[in-house]
């Protein structure tokens, strides 16, 4: 655990860029402007102007154009933030190059990169799967891309799952909703588990220190005391009906009290049922309306913040957050965040949720 308040008071603003695996300082000196972004929905996609032009030789030239450096699928890596607060913010590899020309200035080039989930973008299919797990899936998209597995999930057994005309990236991130599962790539690791079993303490982040600015909202307009959903079983030839109640989001309270226990004390009873979905069997059906309800009581606190340069805040981790009043504080879960590296200095916007607020 650290505070980011606690970085040092001044240090140089200079990520360390690595392309194909090795650092390239001449990069980072010419360096304009740097932008990662990670959202719970995507992939991560990384955007980086550098000047182009400068001493060639014994002329002036363009620096970036003979793609000794920068090329198309090449890998591009980047860490950032200082003292305890670096880490690598980025690591995939260039899909494009773009030249800029602007006024009163030297020329510029950008490259544009995407992680290793480009490759599952980029794949569109339509195929069947048969008696298998939602683990057998992630591990044989895994494989079908050349990808180690760190695969931790839960879930019934499907007589068929069928990828009806979608990428295999779309379609991973639907099975991984399905069982309240996260999905998300480290260098060429594909990892899924719960988020309550993912790894990592979180970060501390401080308002009036490191922690800029932040808005939050406690919301009861989505959420719901009960959600139901339905199906039909064909062996048996008989409806299902599973309901999902706040003890399938309970285990991530820490003492919080719900968006569906306050509904419940400040409405009544708000239920729901969802059809649309069709699971076969009673178990599928459990998991399912286990992962909505998470899902929608997950987002009954959200909030938006910015906050001093820390190459640990990625998508999937948590922050603690201090100093903004005892009803808000406590431990989030990062959904969203966006690093940027530019003439103002290094700062990480970010987005989290949690599924409940201080009891007292």
């Amino acid at each position: 655990m650290g505070d980011i308040g606690t970085a040092p008071g001044l240090y140089a603003v200079r990520p360390t860029l690595e392309v194909d695996g090795q650092a390239e300082s001449s990069l980072a000196d010419d360096l304009v402007s740097l932008l990662v972004e990670e959202t719970a929905d995507g992939l991560c996609r990384c955007e980086v102007t550098f000047a182009n032009w400068g001493a060639s030789g014994d002329s002036a030239d363009f620096l970036y154009f003979d793609r000794a450096v920068l090329d198309f699928g090449k890998p591009f890596a980047v860490k950032a933030g200082a003292g305890d607060a670096e880490a690598k913010i980025f690591d995939g590899r260039i899909y494009a190059i773009e030249a800029r020309f602007p006024q009163g200035r030297a020329p510029e080039v950008t490259v544009l990169a995407e992680d290793r989930f480009q490759d599952l973008r980029m794949t569109r299919r339509t195929r069947t799967f048969e008696d298998v797990s939602d683990r057998d899936v992630f591990e044989q998209i895994a494989g079908d891309h050349q990808l180690q597995r760190a695969v931790d999930v839960d879930g019934p057994t499907h007589r068929v799952l069928a990828q009806l005309n979608q990428s295999d990236l779309a379609f991973l991130r639907e099975r991984a909703r399905a069982i309240g599962a996260e999905v998300w790539v480290e260098g060429k690791t594909l990892h899924a588990r719960p988020r309550t079993r993912r790894e990592g303490g979180p970060v501390t982040l401080t308002y009036g220190q490191g922690l800029f600015g932040f808005s939050v909202t406690a919301d009861l307009a989505l959420q719901r005391t009960a959600l139901t959903v339905g199906g039909w079983d064909v062996e048996t030839k008989e409806g299902i009906a599973a309901e999902a109640t706040e003890t399938a989001v309970r285990g991530e309270l820490n003492g919080f009290q719900s968006g569906p226990a306050l509904l419940q004390q400040a409405f009544g009873a708000r239920g729901e049922r969802v059809v649309h979905l069709a699971p076969s069997t009673e178990t599928e059906a459990q998991a399912v309306a286990d992962a909505q309800f998470r899902t929608i009581a997950r987002r009954f606190v959200t909030g938006r913040g910015e906050a001093e340069g820390d190459g640990r805040l990625r998508v999937g981790g948590t922050v603690e957050l201090r100093g903004i009043g005892p009803l808000f504080e406590g431990r989030y879960t990062l959904t969203a965040c966006r690093h940027t590296i530019d003439g103002t200095g290094f700062k990480t916007h970010f987005a989290v949720e949690r599924p409940g607020i201080n009891a007292s």
